[in-house]
């Protein structure tokens, strides 16, 4: 449950904390980058600069070259291809002795540099966004926003303003806080306990929109009914209100008998 007493100044203090967190972040990725391009390009050098020496001077002249491609993929022409048979053969066939090609290679090594950069930036300096700290940051930006939400929409109701809840999205918020806050007392159903029967005719404080809310916000001290201000905000007592009125003539089993003055309720245009 979110409240409405949470402080907003945190959740700003964890949105400076998570724009430091992905400034660094970038400044991690941008070494890392540079490192990895760094060690790739002077591995290329050396590969391609070896290439172009003949590895055997006997199997290959000095005046016979491969093509640029051939040498970066560890491409030998077919007819040196004796060359590099092995010694050995199976069932006829044999093998020959090609090494890796260089930029498979420096795919292999360029992998080794960015796992170290990793680990560094990560796990041993710590600078790096893990998944909990992007959790945290998420979290501190959903909560900046439920607080200018609770601003603009749940601010501006109050026991005047207050209206029935008609969306259907509305009245399952508003019945998952009264089964976590309300059948201890009114029962699973509303159908009354230590509390009263919310589903019939009858009412101890007002059965309209406006007078429900109020029963739920300031609570009722002397039947032992606590206000609820402190842990709902003014949107989810709307909510609460919205769907105890919903439940009117839905005549649960083991209702509680009726108290109260009978009172025409308010009730959905759609029952």
């Amino acid at each position: 449950m979110i409240l409405l007493s949470a402080e907003p100044a945190a959740g700003l203090a964890a949105i400076s904390s998570g724009e430091d967190f992905f400034l660094v972040t970038i400044l991690g990725f941008l070494v890392m980058f540079g490192a990895v391009l760094l060690g790739v390009t002077v591995y290329l050098y050396l590969t391609v600069r070896q290439l172009f020496k003949p590895a055997d001077e006997a199997a290959r002249p000095a005046t016979e070259s491969r093509s640029f491609w051939q040498r970066f993929a560890g491409l030998s022409p077919l007819k040196h291809e004796k060359d590099l048979v092995m010694e050995h053969t199976y069932d006829g066939i044999a093998e020959l002795d090609n090494p890796t090609p260089p930029w498979f290679m420096s795919l292999f090594y360029g992998t080794i540099a960015i796992g170290i950069v990793y680990l560094l930036v990560y796990h041993v300096i710590g600078s790096g966004d893990v998944m909990e700290q992007e959790y945290t940051q998420e979290v501190a930006i959903a909560e900046k926003e439920r607080v200018i939400y609770i601003k603009k929409v749940a601010g501006s109701i109050n026991e005047n303003t207050v209206t029935l809840a008609k969306d259907a999205k509305e009245l399952d918020a508003g019945k998952a806080l009264f089964s976590q806050y309300c059948t201890a007392c009114h029962g699973q159903n509303a159908e009354g306990k230590i509390g009263p029967n919310l589903t019939d005719e009858y009412w101890l404080h007002g059965g309209n929109v406006k007078a429900v809310f109020h029963t739920i916000t300031e609570g009722v001290p002397e039947k032992g009914m606590v206000s609820w201000k402190k842990q709902l905000n003014p949107l989810q007592i709307q909510q609460v209100a919205s769907y105890i009125l919903s439940l009117q003539g839905s005549k649960p089993a083991n209702a509680k008998e009726p108290q109260g003055d009978k009172v025409l309720a308010e009730t959905m245009a759609m029952r």
